[in-house]
């Protein structure tokens, strides 16, 4: 446990947390500012900084959880979609969001809903030629074939 990470204390019960299901590798509980109510979070009891630094069968776990409180939740709450999402911004612990969506932009960037939830405006799409840059680079990245550098303008957020 890192006694300094939020999560880790909330995994040992050195802090409370509104349990939803636990086991011997994961934890889920509700996320004290929910985007809707049910909103819950997903774990690992140890401690991972990021997602893709977790063990691919603990990911599946976390996965595998996040789909049984999907499930619940679309019939608690009579809703159609329930997103589920590694985000870790606020708390540098690795966590998977499970959230009812009520509203088609209840997980939207407030980048794209500048003019208000009814008016969505969605990111431009990008030429295909930049698209099949950044599909190659990332394939080759994924296949292991050594350092392959970010192609110029592709690492900016757009």
């Amino acid at each position: 446990m890192h006694t300094d990470c939020l999560f880790c204390r909330i995994a040992a019960g050195a802090l409370p947390a509104h349990r939803l299901y636990e086991d011997d590798e994961i934890l889920a509980f509700l996320d004290l500012h929910p985007i809707r109510p049910g909103h819950a979070l997903v774990i690992p009891k140890q401690h991972h900084v990021w997602f893709e630094d977790l063990p691919e069968p603990l990911a599946t776990r976390i996965t595998g959880c996040a789909q049984r409180l999907a499930r619940a939740m679309k019939r608690l709450y009579r809703v159609e979609r329930v997103a589920m999402c590694y985000i870790g911004i606020h708390v540098p612990h690795a966590h998977a969001h499970v959230v009812p969506i009520h509203h088609m932009h209840d997980v939207s960037s407030g980048a794209y809903m500048a003019g208000g939830l009814d008016n969505f405006t969605p990111p431009p799409q990008l030429p295909a030629s930049e698209m099949a840059l950044i599909v190659n680079t990332l394939r080759a990245e994924m296949a292991g074939g050594g350092r392959v550098d970010c192609p110029p303008g592709m690492d900016q957020i757009r």
